[in-house]
């Protein structure tokens, strides 16, 4: 049709042309790491469906059944040269667990992502019944949310492929971690959004450099476009679409950096949001290869969800005791960051959770927007609304039995409430107190007036 020879036209003028360090050197904003010893454990793909085995490179389908490809690791090679020491003197980035990363190379540019911190949560946990609950706060990452975890492996590849666009289909967060990335490897970034999608996510996605589209329809709608149009434009790296095997790996070091976190050990039940289901069935996949490289002294892992209502198949077919997962074709939530109605991973999440001994719950907005007030509140962690979900659904755990008092409990948030500010319209200017003269006298009056309803 003639679009990839407009767009090959078009390649990005602005390539990184400045001399970096030598390979083998990992630089992360204002840092730089040497580690001249690294050898990948990276072999290839492989797919998810029929073991067909397939060849490096940005593909994403299986040639013989369509299945998923992901990545295959020499695991036992790593056992053999890779320790806990080893690793924790590395810098505190995603990059220390690169043998574990499906990379033939470490990047020579990029943003610093990871080591986002492991905080116990005692208020917290008192109030909705556990003994110890930890949180894993992803919203520390440069663009205040986990998916500069999966940007960061994807880029690096598009970069070492010659790639000069950066692109992605997004609910939100996604948008943000790929224009940042573009921005910190010198590509362009272009972005497809629904339409809908809240205005602090573009506004940031712009701030970055990416130039946003916006498509008239919910997001798999989005990623149909995307899906298109990767085959059609050359040197655009869509991360989410055809480099999805090496993006979809990133999420495994929350994983790695629980456990390590915890002193290599692992915690009894994790709970996560699900949109797709692709960042929940990696948070299994990164403890199991730690237990097989020896890392990890094996241990089971309850693997909870949460999804929202109004878009949540997998949740759905989760409590219909099915792995057939139905779409949802109109979503209906606040939770837009969750909103895929036809989510690829949905299978593999609803046999991973069934294996573990866990459950993938749905939960209301209402109960989204009180579970972000009360993380928020307790421990001082402002989340949107994926995060509200994830809480959400570990309190109904709780409620219904699910989960014991006595299991230690990590709660990952994935990304920060100022991104989603909009469903707190409850603490708007009018429910907002009448101001007070600038005088001891007129705070008195005011205190003594709201005693009840301030906590002294």
């Amino acid at each position: 049709r003639g679009l990839g020879d407009v767009y090959k036209r078009q390649q990005h003028e602005t390539t990184d042309t400045t001399s970096g360090p030598a390979r083998g050197t990992i630089t992360t904003t204002g840092t730089t790491t040497t580690d001249t010893g690294f050898v990948p454990g990276y072999t290839g793909l492989r797919c998810r469906a029929c073991g067909t085995d397939a060849d490096d490179g940005p593909t994403f389908v299986c040639a013989r059944c369509f299945g998923p490809l992901e990545p295959v690791y020499d695991l036992d090679g790593i056992r053999s040269r890779l320790s806990r020491e080893t690793l924790d003197a590395r810098e505190a980035t995603v990059w220390r667990y690169a043998e574990l990363l499906p990379v033939k190379e470490l990047p020579t540019s990029g943003l610093r992502v990871g080591d986002s911190p492991l905080v116990e949560a005692p208020r917290l946990a008192a109030r909705i019944g556990l003994d110890r609950l930890w949180i894993k706060d992803d919203s520390r990452n440069p663009t205040l949310s986990f998916k500069d975890r999966p940007v960061s492996v994807a880029a690096a590849r598009a970069k070492a492929w010659g790639d000069h666009t950066l692109a992605c289909a997004s609910t939100g967060n996604l948008s943000a971690a790929v224009a940042a990335a573009a921005a910190a490897h010198g590509l362009r970034s272009v972005v497809f959004i629904p339409a809908d999608l809240e205005p602090a996510k573009i506004a940031q996605a712009r701030a970055l450099g990416a130039t946003v589209v916006r498509v008239d329809g919910p997001y798999d709608d989005v990623n149909r476009l995307c899906l298109e149009l990767t085959d059609e434009l050359e040197g655009w790296a869509v991360l989410n679409v055809n480099l999805r095997p090496f993006y979809a790996e990133g999420s495994k070091t929350i994983s790695y950096e629980i456990a390590q976190q915890l002193g290599w050990r692992a915690p009894t039940a994790l709970f996560a949001p699900l949109a797709s289901g692709s960042m929940y069935t990696k948070l299994e996949r990164g403890f199991g290869e730690l237990v097989e490289t020896g890392l990890l002294d094996a241990a089971p892992v309850r693997f909870f969800g949460g999804q929202a209502n109004g878009c949540a198949p997998i949740a759905d077919a989760f409590a219909a005791g099915t792995d057939v997962v139905r779409p949802v074709e109109k979503p209906d939530t606040i939770v837009r960051s969750l909103s895929i109605g036809s989510p690829a991973d949905g299978g593999y999440a609803i046999r991973q959770a069934r294996d573990s001994g866990a459950a993938i719950l749905g939960v209301s907005d209402e109960a989204t927007v009180d579970s972000i007030r009360l993380l928020a509140e307790t421990e001082g962690i402002l989340t949107e609304t994926a995060g509200g979900v994830t809480l959400a659904a570990l309190r109904r755990a709780v409620e219904e039995g699910h989960l014991r008092r006595e299991e230690e409990t990590v709660l990952v948030i994935t990304g920060n409430g100022l991104k989603t500010l909009d469903v707190l319209a409850g603490d708007d200017e009018s429910t907002l107190p009448e101001p007070i003269a600038p005088s001891f006298d007129a705070f008195e009056a005011w205190w003594g007036s709201t005693a009840g309803e301030v906590a002294a």
